[in-house]
């Protein structure tokens, strides 16, 4: 240690890693720590932590429990989905999309109480610890960032559950042997990932699903719903105006019940390594399929292929950490000016983990059924034209194939 610390925010679950860690903070830095827990949708009990941190001597005045639910989704999610954002094409970015905005509220909160650090309880293998990271950094150049598991050496489960009996540290009955796999979970999704998981052959066991069921057992009946979509944002669900985060909690309970959304994947993460993980993202899978659904019809070709060509790009933004970047704002402002007529309605069917558009309509739809129709159109097309647009794009291709033979 090289600067004193007066105070620090850490970012608090309340559970073992993070009760260890604000002992551990108050001991080797001898510092005041301020807590920050935020419920993002993650379907746990919040106040325990409160006692927990009080327990550990945290003052009432310097504990910060927040619901941010509605921020989270309509700040943080909504602005991805209307990029259609996919990480190696296939996962919806739940847990790299919930740190920008942990970060954000850590860096708010240090400026009101004056604290002069904040920290984290992501480990030094994964990517949590760069999204943090810039993220503090972005929003406080000269903040000073404390990263436990790159600095201690409690380096197994072991060593820190004999840590927090040491300490009078409460440790659930579960915590005391081998977890068979880690979790982060908020409104977007669960990942899962560690111990069972790890070997990328194995079929995920049917213990690690928590917030679906198992298509095979889903009804044997479909479901059709509607989303409306104004400016590229979900606005009602079958009609019924919802906010951001209302939305998205009940098409989560529809892709629940369906089996909607999980994943197998083996990714590549940004500090080098892959690593196989497993997604449950219900409602996510909905929208983002909706969403895509209604720019069909409201996006002009040239609009709609170029956000696919920049799509991988700023996915992969996001997923490294870099929500607060000047590239990701200059591409998040390219995406929502195209958005400004994705207005409309999408009907979907949902069954046995399948998500199916079967309708979309706009005040502002391209789609001219005068103009594709297999019938006489009456003038709309003129078919002869046809010909002097192929000789044009075949006129390169002709001067090749002449010099070749």
């Amino acid at each position: 240690m090289s600067d004193k610390i007066n105070r620090v925010v850490l970012a608090y679950s309340g559970g073992l890693d993070t009760s260890v860690i604000l002992k551990w903070l108050q001991q080797e830095y001898q510092c005041e720590v301020v807590t920050f827990t935020a419920d993002l949708g993650q379907g746990e009990e919040l106040e325990p932590a409160r006692k927990k941190a009080e327990m550990a001597g945290v003052k009432p005045e310097h504990i910060f429990i927040e619901d941010v639910r509605e921020e989270f989704v309509k700040d943080f999610v909504f602005p991805m989905m209307r990029a259609n954002a996919l990480y190696e094409g296939l996962y919806l970015l739940g847990t790299s999309i919930a740190r920008p905005l942990i970060a954000k509220r850590q860096i708010e909160i240090a400026k009101l109480v004056n604290a002069d650090a904040v920290s984290h309880g992501a480990t030094g293998k994964g990517n949590d610890q760069v999204r943090f990271e810039l993220g503090y950094y972005a929003l406080n150049p000269d903040i000073k960032v404390i990263a436990p598991w790159r600095e201690w050496d409690l380096t197994s489960r072991t060593r820190l559950i004999e840590f927090a009996e040491k300490h009078q540290i409460p440790v659930a009955k579960d915590k005391r042997g081998e977890s068979p796999f880690s979790t982060d979970a908020n409104l977007l999704h669960t990942s899962s990932e560690g111990k069972v998981l790890e070997d990328p052959w194995e079929e995920v066991p049917d213990y690690v699903y928590s917030r679906t069921v198992n298509p095979e057992d889903a009804p044997n009946e479909p479901e059709v719903i509607t989303i409306d979509f104004e400016r590229g944002d979900g606005v009602a669900l079958n009609g019924e105006a919802m906010s951001p985060a209302t939305l998205l909690t009940a098409l989560n309970e529809l892709g629940r019940k369906h089996g909607i959304g999980r994943l197998d994947l083996v990714e590549n993460r940004f500090v080098g390594m892959k690593s196989r993980g497993m997604y449950e993202t219900p409602g996510g899978t909905i929208y983002h399929l909706a969403h895509r659904g209604i720019e069909q019809i409201t996006l002009d070709r040239g609009a709609a292929h170029l956000k696919d060509e920049l799509m991988p790009r700023y996915a992969e933004l996001i997923y490294n950490g870099f929500w607060f970047a000047p590239e990701r704002e200059m591409l998040q402002a390219a995406i929502d000016h195209s958005q400004e007529k994705v207005t409309g309605t999408v009907r979907l069917k949902l069954y046995k983990g399948s998500v199916i558009v079967t309708g979309r309509k706009s005040p502002y739809s391209l789609y001219s059924e005068k103009v594709v129709t297999f019938e006489d159109d009456q003038g709309a097309y003129d078919q002869r034209d046809a010909a002097g647009f192929i000789k044009l794009n075949a006129l390169r291709l002709r001067l090749l194939g002449r010099r070749d033979l």
